[in-house]
């Protein structure tokens, strides 16, 4: 079984100017999504309670893009255009870190899986019904 203790991982955007913290395991499951944004960006998902998140810098330097529904929440550098997190419509109260922002150090495996989100309501109705 893997260990379930929470570490603070450090990450933030390529330029710096935007910085955070999350708190998740050393060994974390993330999302690769194959909708449209997600699979142009190469974004993979760590999912957090927005509680375990803390923005550190840069709260200034993000600006917002939504499209279809609008929940979720896109926050992009706009300085270097990074999407470092954002609130997700998947989990409107929670947050999305990028795992491919995180600082390298902290996270010891990450496990990939794949996720439809280009047939997002579908692949949503499966996922809630596995848990």
């Amino acid at each position: 079984m893997a260990d379930e203790r929470l570490v603070a991982h450090a990450g933030g955007c390529h330029c710096g100017r935007v910085r955070f913290e999350v708190d998740a395991p050393a060994e974390i499951d993330v999302f690769e999504c194959n909708c449209s944004i997600c699979s142009k960006s190469g974004y993979l998902h760590l999912l957090v309670p927005v509680d375990r998140f803390r923005l550190l810098q840069g709260e200034g330097e993000l600006t917002e893009y939504t499209f279809n529904t609008g929940v979720a929440k896109h926050r992009f550098c706009r300085v270097c255009g990074v999407k470092s997190f954002y609130v997700p419509r998947s989990h409107p109260n929670g947050i999305s870190v990028n795992a491919r922002c995180l600082d390298v150090g902290s996270v010891r495996v990450m496990r990939v899986a794949p996720f439809d989100g280009a047939h997002w309501e579908q692949a949503r109705a499966a996922l809630d019904s596995s848990q």
